[in-house]
C-alpha cells in the first residue's frame, strides 16, 4: 500500500477531510498550501500521537507495535525498526489507523 493510500484510509478513520491531507487535490481547488502545511502523521510526531489517541491505538515498546479495536475488529501491525524509531512508530500508528479506515463502511 502506498503512503498516499495509507494516509487516505487513516484520514477516513479519523474523520479528517481530503483537503487536510491530499496536497494535489487541495492545490487543484486553488488553495495556496505547502506539503509541510498538510496533515501527515507519517512525518509529524504530534499528528501521529493525536491520531493514535483519537483512535485508541496503543504503541508498545521499541518494536513500534500498534494494537487497535474498531467495532468487532481486532488486529495489530508492525513497522520495521530502523535507526529512526520515531519514524517506525509513526508508520505503525498510520498503518493501524489505515486498517481501521479500511474496515469502515
Amino acid at each position: 500500500m502506498t503512503d498516499h493510500e495509507l494516509l487516505e484510509l487513516a484520514a477516513k478513520a479519523a474523520g479528517i477531510g481530503r483537503t487536510a491531507w491530499d496536497y494535489e487535490h487541495t492545490r487543484s481547488l486553488g488553495f495556496m498550501v505547502t506539503k509541510k502545511s498538510m496533515w501527515n502523521p507519517l512525518e509529524d510526531d504530534g499528528e501521529a500521537l493525536r491520531l493514535a489517541v483519537k483512535l485508541g491505538i496503543d504503541i508498545k515498546g521499541s518494536m513500534a507495535h500498534a494494537n487497535w479495536r474498531y467495532a468487532v475488529y481486532d488486529g495489530s501491525t508492525y513497522a520495521e525498526m530502523s535507526t529512526d524509531h520515531a519514524k517506525a512508530t509513526r508508520r505503525a500508528i498510520v498503518r493501524a489507523a489505515a486498517a481501521i479506515g479500511e474496515s469502515m463502511p
